[in-house]
């Protein structure tokens, strides 16, 4: 998962909102969002480790996970990440309990941000610093480096998601389409704007869009999750190569 953005409100009929976009080899082996047999976890699989990087759970149970762009610490023999989500989506631990549990091992695995829901609090963990931050009311996001840097594509779908929460009187479906076009932006960043992350230029071009478009890599999942106090509505588009592959949509 490459970029996610949410507004989080606490304590209303609609407490979280997010949307995201992961980003990953197209030959790397994937289940599109389903309900897991071995677990009351919903969501995609990476079919090569066998976690994943956005889910759902009984109780309001979320998690989401972005890889850190950092190629000089990038070690090939590190842990799965996404075993971080599919762990906490999982337990029955609080948020702040599971944080606390993976932080003397965070350093075991390449950089990470993970986002954890218990259905009461929402919290942000940067493996690099070990750091936990307790995520206020309000739109926020994060991509491939801290909680809130600001990228030009997390800007752009920050300033986005800000203009569509602030139309109250837009139907659900013309909501959920307008969110899914945000993320279907496949703009290029300007070169200015651009951060340096240690890859080649040409490449940092090429992964600065919202959605990205490559030969062998690119945006593979676009999902979207409504999660209000009794239900929630998860839904994913799949990409490969060619486009869109399909869209899975799951009522709770």
């Amino acid at each position: 998962m490459c970029l996610i953005a949410w507004n989080w409100q606490p304590g209303t009929d609609q407490p979280l909102l997010l949307i995201a976009n992961r980003d990953e080899y197209y030959g790397r082996p994937t289940r599109p969002l389903h309900h897991w047999a071995d677990a009351h976890i919903c969501a995609g699989k990476d079919l090569q480790a066998g976690g994943t990087w956005l889910g759902l759970a009984p109780g309001g149970r979320m998690a989401a996970l972005t890889n850190v762009r950092d190629l000089r610490h990038q070690r090939a023999e590190a842990p799965s990440r996404g075993a971080l989500v599919s762990n906490f989506l999982g337990s029955q631990v609080s948020a702040q309990h599971y944080l606390d549990s993976i932080a003397p091992s965070a350093t075991q695995y390449n950089a990470f941000n993970l986002l954890v829901c218990d259905g009461r609090t929402l919290l942000g963990f940067e493996s690099r610093g070990a750091r936990m931050l307790i995520m206020q009311p309000g739109i926020a996001a994060v991509s491939n480096a801290g909680f809130d840097t600001p990228w030009p594509k997390l800007v752009a779908l920050k300033s986005s998601l800000q203009h569509w929460v602030a139309q109250q009187a837009v139907s659900q479906p013309t909501l959920r389409e307008a969110l899914f076009e945000m993320l279907a932006n496949d703009q290029t960043a300007p070169d200015a704007q651009l951060p340096e992350t240690g890859i080649p230029l040409e490449r940092e071009r090429a992964l600065s869009p919202a959605f990205i478009r490559g030969s062998d890599y690119g945006t593979r999942a676009s999902s979207l999750i409504m999660l209000r106090r009794n239900s929630a509505l998860f839904v994913e588009r799949s990409f490969d190569a060619q486009g869109r592959s399909g869209e899975v949509s799951l009522h709770f």
